[in-house]
């Protein structure tokens, strides 16, 4: 009947899971019982991929779709399941993934719309139940981690009836008094008690709000609308608070090695400073004008007497070569006279020889003619031509009558 009837092709049975095991070939053989009865299942590996979305384990209550079939080998009835769903979150689930493809499509989970966190919050806005692990969680952590941290609660309610809008209102109340960082979460719990986290106001009030906000829902293993929308998940609330609240011993510890560095930056700052201002005054005495001043007077001094020793053996020296020269110019002065007197008497002697004068009292005279030409032969002069004859005792003017040549001698 099972195999044969259309309706009976594929049912869905509810019950609590017992005897689970993952076989190493990737099959599960488990029992679904109630108070009253027990059958044999089996999912095949193959059917796990779109099947099976959570770790199956005993006593879980689930709902297994499936066909009903004999076990030839045992002679039962056994349900090969096909399809397997936490019970009273398979409506619910399908519900979460479509909202989530929903919101996915219009970008609500972009990484561009994501908000850093503040790495110094001042101020941390907790949208949570007042009563439960939850705050008292962040409470802790936070204050251990900064003492200085103001903590503002808005007690929402978290699930059942009302916890949406008293989420929202929550989200809204703490974005407008400015906070720096919110937390928006509550503790663990089944589908059904996250719910309201899965809602599309609270994913609107969070993608909308102004403030950067941490995600904090459930366990690590639980996973919200809220969680894809905020600017950042955090696996609890514990771990939400130490991401938005900063150690303040380790920045008083990272201050202090900055303080440290600083100081041995400072330190060898200043000592090259005054290196360089030590070289400067160095620098500054060796090119000051006044010891230019002084060391160009005193080569100025010592040029001062190089020069007058100087000058003092140039004139020894000239004075004595002056003497040397003079001694030897008045020897040679005194030879030379001796030998300008001997000769100029020689030259007397020649001249007196040689005197017209001379020749003149001999009986001879010098014949010239008016412009004082000297004439000494017939050819020099013609008939009515003017001399001057000079004898011993003066000149006697006479006029040519006459000439006669003498005859050359053989």
């Amino acid at each position: 009947m099972f195999a044969q009837d259309f309706a009976l092709r594929m049912i869905s049975v509810k019950g609590e899971i017992s005897n689970c095991k993952y076989h190493r070939s990737g099959h599960i053989y488990f029992t679904l019982k109630d108070e009253q009865s027990a059958m044999s299942c089996v999912m095949f590996s193959g059917d796990r991929r779109g099947g099976l979305g959570f770790q199956m384990k005993d006593g879980d209550r689930v709902v297994v779709t499936g066909p009903v079939e004999v076990y030839t080998r045992d002679g039962k009835y056994q349900l090969y399941a096909k399809k397997i769903e936490l019970e009273g979150a398979g409506l619910l689930y399908e519900q979460f993934l479509k909202l989530k493809q929903e919101l996915e499509d219009m970008g609500m989970f972009a990484p561009e719309y994501k908000r850093p966190i503040p790495k110094y919050v001042r101020t941390l806005g907790i949208v949570t139940a007042p009563t439960g692990a939850a705050i008292q969680d962040i409470r802790n952590i936070s204050l251990r981690r900064n003492p200085y941290i103001q903590l503002i609660l808005y007690p929402a309610l978290v699930q059942g009836e009302g916890a949406v809008p008293s989420i929202v209102r929550g989200i809204e109340t703490l974005d407008r008094l400015g906070v720096d960082c919110i937390i928006v979460g509550r503790g663990g719990g089944s589908i059904e008690d996250l719910w309201a986290f899965n809602e599309r106001e609270v994913a609107r009030a969070v993608f909308d709000c102004q403030t950067p906000i941490i995600s904090a829902v459930g366990h690590e293993t639980d996973t919200t609308i809220t969680d894809y929308v905020a600017d950042l998940r955090a696996p609890t609330p514990s771990a939400a608070a130490e991401l938005a609240v900063a150690d303040v011993r380790e920045i008083l510890h990272r201050m202090e090695a900055y303080r440290g560095r600083m100081l041995s930056d400072m330190e060898r700052s200043v000592s090259a400073a005054r290196d360089r201002l030590e070289a400067d005054r160095a620098k500054i005495r060796y090119l000051s004008p006044a010891n230019q001043l002084r060391e160009k007077k005193q080569r100025l001094a010592d040029l001062e007497d190089r020069l007058a020793e100087r000058q003092e053996r140039i004139l020894i020296e000239t004075k004595r070569r002056w003497n040397d020269q003079l001694h030897l110019l008045r020897e040679r002065s005194a030879q030379i006279t001796a030998e300008r007197r001997h000769h100029l008497e020689l030259l007397i002697r020649q001249l007196d020889g040689l005197s017209p004068i001379r020749k003149l009292n001999q009986g001879y005279s010098y014949a010239e003619d008016e412009s004082g030409r000297n004439i000494f032969s017939v050819d020099q002069v013609r008939p009515g031509d003017e001399l001057l004859l000079s004898v011993t005792d003066g000149v006697i003017r006479s006029s040519v009558t006459d000439t006669r040549k003498r005859r050359r001698e053989v």
